[in-house]
């Protein structure tokens, strides 16, 4: 019962610390355009590529 008193504090101020990282990365702007990063991992290699050949 005693190790209650220690764990439950650590837990709130880990879930704190998640809570703030969720809002920074909101703020910072990390999701906003979450399609144009997927296809830049897809195809941005190959442009510039096709660019050196040339």
């Amino acid at each position: 019962m005693e190790s209650l008193y220690l764990l439950i504090p650590i837990a709130l101020v880990i879930f704190a610390l998640i809570i703030a990282l969720l809002f920074w990365a909101v703020r910072s702007g990390q999701f906003d355009d979450l399609e144009r990063e997927g296809g830049r991992i897809l195809f941005d290699d190959d442009l510039e590529e096709s660019k050196r050949d040339d």
